[in-house]
């Protein structure tokens, strides 16, 4: 960034700075500036540059395009979709308009039309560069309103007014790449899909006329959680016209937030499986200071009516839950209270441990206020007195139940998924919990717990987990991590928030770790429990894998908090033997999970890194 642009806009972030520190008070704003400034391992501007669509790319795709159909018109195939781009404009500054005109009519896919609502009757200077292109393609349809109907009444007036089976949302703003509908093209020829969205980034003048492209947010495959904490799928956003029609359009008594509010009506229409990613950066918003992007603050009003969308949306699902704003503008936090009075059986194994098990014990009880609980200590072939007595401390007292599991013939002296199963067997609890003896919980534990699993939807939710110096150990479970499964956010600062506030907001995930997690009794029993045959790794992630096979879902929780004194309670993981079965038991995994090593965790992205847990970018 050159000086004559820092000094431009040192004034402008100086503002923006106290925004944020009025916002978040001292501390907070302190941790989220040391976050922010953290450096990039993979620069995002170079690395953009080197993703995008070439200049030989985009005449391939409109050959491919030219040869498929005979381009718009009156001499369209019935098989185009013909993509309807409806943009509601209201004063928009000359420049940024001809670049969106541009980024669209320019499009590689070429069967398109652009629908602009200009609620800008006043605006001579719109009227003008709207004329001028309108008389050099057809493919513009302006829709000239007589007064300003919000965003949400300008959009649909455009929506009235276009004819795509797809009809596509951009700001009056912002951009799309040249490939964008091209992508959305080739997908829907192979998906009878309803809804596509895409990854994004921010853009923002760099001085010299170009454009800089900065913050990118790479998205998961459709994820319930996610969306229910934040409005994730944002742009760019596709619809097939059918379900606009039947749901209705955009609602003007939630402008704001008007788009959370559509897009959940939406997905409350359709199977989820008729949702489509593209994992590309194909939508540039941009960032000015009057910008929603990069001024939040402008619109105070919108966040509410994003709650206000989901209580609706809880509302029509039927579910229960208490819903509000987190710190960060945009995210929500739903608690979904608990049903009745459901039994759970807390199930730790153990051996030898005392020191640990009892430090487990007591944070149990100091920090669980739901009561109908039980605890189940597995004991796997502890000799030492001090353990044998506490044992007996704990049955006189009643505070748990003590069960002997005994390796069978030639089985590993260690069998996770083995004494766990065993300890199901000898439970009667509505729910599971799974948990290391090396676990201090943290108040509202349990209870945040059993509300999101008693979810019908929901087979299994994990915990956030820290390490004893406030960093984070776990923050659910991504398959291929690492060559087979690894935590996110190991290591990270536990005060961060992690990449697009993952670390502490809801969301689904492939996993979590059974070092705590929370499982419904019939979801166990139909997954058929552990697999014996991981004796040690990944032993939950499979557990999770069959249980998302099932139709469940896997909800990680960062309110359910705890502490794991992980290592604590382990010998020499470098033995011979142990890298043997670590060995065999990665390759079961990759027998048994082929789909997911083979296209990827839908809920990752493949732009991001294998090698790292903190959404870094894939070089």
């Amino acid at each position: 960034m050159g000086r004559s642009l820092l000094k431009k806009l040192r004034p402008y972030y100086v503002r923006k700075a106290f925004r944020y520190l009025r916002h978040y008070g001292p501390k907070d704003f302190l941790i989220r500036v040391r976050e922010r400034l953290a450096p990039e391992d993979v620069p995002y501007g170079p690395w953009y540059e080197a993703h995008k669509a070439g200049a030989e790319s985009l005449a391939a795709m409109r050959d491919e395009y030219l040869a498929a159909y005979s381009g718009p018109g009156a001499g369209r195939s019935p098989d185009s979709p013909l993509f309807s781009v409806v943009v509601p404009a209201y004063n928009t500054p000359e420049i940024y308009l001809r670049q969106l005109l541009d980024s669209v009519l320019n499009q590689a896919f070429g069967d398109l039309e652009l629908v602009i609502a200009n609620a800008s009757c006043l605006n001579e200077a719109m009227g003008r560069v709207l004329d001028e292109y309108s008389e050099r393609d057809s493919r513009l349809v302006v829709v000239p309103l007589d007064r300003n109907l919000g965003i949400a009444g300008n959009t649909n007036a455009a929506i009235e007014a276009s004819h795509g089976r797809y009809i596509c949302f951009m700001d009056h703003d912002d951009l799309i790449a040249p490939d964008a509908l091209y992508e959305a093209w080739k997908l829907i020829r192979s998906n009878d899909v309803d809804l596509i969205y895409t990854d994004e980034d921010k853009i923002r003048d760099d001085g010299s006329g170009a454009l800089e492209h900065f913050q990118p947010h790479f998205k998961p495959g459709f994820n319930l959680d996610l969306l229910r904490s934040n409005n994730y799928i944002c742009h760019f956003l596709m619809v097939r016209r059918s379900l606009i029609e039947s749901a209705g359009g955009l609602r003007e008594d939630f402008d704001g937030a008007q788009d959370y509010e559509f897009i959940l009506r939406l997905i409350d229409q359709i199977p989820y499986d008729r949702i489509a990613r593209i994992p590309k950066v194909l939508y540039h918003w941009r960032t000015h200071e009057s910008s929603t992007a990069d001024n939040p603050d402008s619109k105070q009003y919108a966040y509410e009516s994003g709650r206000r969308a989901l209580e609706e949306h809880l509302a029509r699902q039927a579910l229960p839950g208490e819903i509000s704003q987190t710190k960060d503008h945009g995210f929500y936090r739903i608690r979904y209270p608990v049903q009745g009075r459901p039994k759970v059986s807390i199930i730790i194994p153990n051996r030898e441990s005392r020191h640990m098990l009892e430090r487990c014990i007591d944070s149990i009880e100091a920090h669980t206020q739901y009561g109908n609980y039980e605890v189940i200590v597995v004991e796997n072939q502890s000799s030492s007195g001090d353990i044998l007595d506490y044992y007996r401390t704990l049955r006189d007292a009643g505070r748990a139940r003590v069960v002997r599991w005994k390796a069978k013939g030639s089985s590993p002296a260690f069998n996770f998924s083995a004494i766990n199963n065993y300890g199901v067997r000898l439970s009667d609890g509505d729910y599971l919990v799974f948990m290391n003896n090396d676990i201090e919980v943290r108040d509202g534990w349990l209870e945040e717990l059993v509300g999101v699993c008693s979810r019908p939807d929901v087979g299994v939710a994990g915990a956030r987990l820290f390490f004893p110096d406030g960093r984070i150990q776990s923050a659910g479970i991504v398959v291929g991590i690492g060559g087979i499964a690894g935590s996110l956010f190991t290591g990270m600062n536990g005060s961060f928030s992690g990449y697009m506030h993952k670390a502490s907001i809801m969301q689904d995930l492939s996993a979590v770790t059974a070092a705590l997690m929370i499982v419904k009794r019939g979801a166990f029993l139909q997954a058929g429990g552990f697999d014996e045959d991981l004796a040690v790794a990944f032993n939950d992630v499979d557990l999770c894998l069959k249980l998302r096979r099932a139709g469940w879902l896997t909800v990680y929780d960062p309110f359910a908090c705890a502490v794991h004194h992980e290592s604590a309670s382990r010998g020499d993981e470098y033995t011979k033997d142990k890298a043997e079965r670590y060995r065999r038991e990665a390759a079961l995994m990759k027998q048994k999970w082929p789909e997911y090593y083979e296209q990827g965790d839908p809920y990752y992205n493949p732009n991001l890194s294998l090698e790292r847990w903190d959404y870094a970018l894939k070089p």
